[in-house]
C-alpha cells in the first residue's frame, strides 16, 4: 500500500506541475497534495510540518494569481463581463484542440464577447489581447510558483535528511 501511495504522491506532483500551465487541472493543490502526501509518508521526518505550511502559503499565492491574472488584464482597460465570460469559456473550448486552443481560445473568447456587446472590432481585439495577456502572466506566474514549491520541499527534504 506504501508504494502505491508514493506512485500517487509522484503522480500528484507530476499532474500538478502539468496543471500549472493546462487551464482544467487544478495545477497547485494537485502539488500540494503529491508533496504532502509524500510528506505523511515519511512521518513528517523529511519534511516537517512547518515547511509544509511555507510550502501551503506559496501555493496560496499561487492560487490567488489563478483567480486575479484572468480578469486583470480585461478589467485593467476596462472589459465587459461577457469578454470575461468569453475568455473563460474559450479556454474550456481551447482544451479540445490541444495546445493552439490553448493559445488562441482565451483571445478568440474574449474578442468575441467583447464584440457581442456591439464594440468596434479593433476594441474587441484590444480586449482580447489583453484578457490573453494576463492569463499568459497568470500562467507563467503559477509556473514559477510551483517550481518554488516543489525547490522548497527538495530542500526541506534534503535539510532535515540527516536526523
Amino acid at each position: 500500500m506504501t508504494i502505491a501511495l508514493a506512485i500517487l504522491a509522484l503522480a500528484l506532483i507530476i499532474g500538478g506541475l502539468a496543471g500549472t500551465v493546462v487551464p482544467a487541472l487544478p495545477g497547485i493543490p494537485m502539488l500540494f497534495g503529491g508533496i504532502w502526501l509524500a510528506a505523511v509518508l515519511d512521518d513528517y521526518h523529511h519534511l516537517p510540518v512547518a515547511w509544509l505550511v511555507v510550502i501551503a502559503l506559496v501555493g496560496l499565492v499561487g492560487v490567488a494569481c489563478d483567480f486575479i491574472a484572468g480578469s486583470l488584464g480585461a478589467k485593467r482597460i476596462g472589459a465587459t463581463p461577457e469578454a470575461l465570460w468569453g475568455a473563460g469559456i474559450g479556454t474550456v473550448a481551447g482544451l479540445f484542440f490541444g495546445l493552439p486552443g490553448l493559445i488562441l481560445g482565451p483571445f478568440l473568447g474574449a474578442l468575441l464577447g467583447e464584440f457581442s456587446t456591439g464594440r468596434s472590432v479593433l476594441r474587441s481585439t484590444h480586449v482580447g489581447l489583453s484578457t490573453w495577456l494576463g492569463l499568459l502572466l497568470g500562467a507563467l506566474a503559477k509556473l514559477v510558483l510551483s517550481l518554488i514549491m516543489l525547490a522548497l520541499a527538495l530542500a526541506g527534504w534534503l535539510w532535515n535528511r540527516g536526523g
